[in-house]
């Protein structure tokens, strides 16, 4: 079976804090969470771990998030030489923007698919790492990471995915996975 790592992260600092989206690098790990297939679970790392969150991401098969190309590979950057965009990886926002032409939220997509909300957002992450709160980082990551591997499944499964567009109503995307993140038993 193939190692399929689901993979999401928060930053101890906003863009803002660095000088811009230009200087995503400076932000800081706080917490990173990855699921992997291959061990049935989910794994939590905070920034003194955040090299063995590098090593689990370069042990899988393929990397599979949310808008992880432009943000979380550029945030763990900031820690290594190696350029994460390398890795075998499947970006599910960046493939959704090139079929529809504009980007969807993680949280749009699971809302109209399953009716799950996200429980927080990146703004909520940073005032929780200001306060010392990692557990509370840890669990939403967690749960987002959670979102994407239904995303992931259920687009792999029915080749579709739903959202509301700005005027609230449901639509539907076709979804064409590249053959390495559907063949799971490969």
């Amino acid at each position: 079976m193939k190692n399929l790592v689901y993979f999401d992260l928060e930053t101890q600092k906003s863009a803002e804090q660095v000088g811009g989206w230009d200087q995503i690098s400076r932000m800081g790990l706080s917490v990173g969470v990855t699921f992997s297939t291959a061990r049935g679970g989910y794994a939590i790392y905070g920034e003194p771990h955040v090299h063995e969150l590098l090593t689990d991401l370069q042990r899988a098969d393929l990397v599979i998030g949310f808008n992880i190309l432009r943000f979380d590979y550029e945030v763990l950057h900031g820690y290594t030489p190696l350029d994460l965009r390398q890795l075998p990886t499947l970006d599910l926002m960046v493939d959704l923007q090139n079929t529809l032409q504009h980007r969807l939220s993680l949280d749009a997509i699971a809302t109209a698919t399953f009716g799950l909300e996200k429980t927080a957002d990146g703004m909520q992450a940073l005032d929780w790492f200001r306060e010392g709160r990692l557990l509370d980082i840890a669990e939403y990551c967690c749960y987002d990471v959670k979102l994407t591997k239904l995303v992931h499944e259920y687009g792999q499964r029915h080749r579709q995915l739903h959202y509301h567009n700005r005027f609230g109503k449901k639509m539907t995307v076709p979804v064409n996975l590249p053959a390495e993140a559907t063949d799971l038993r490969a």
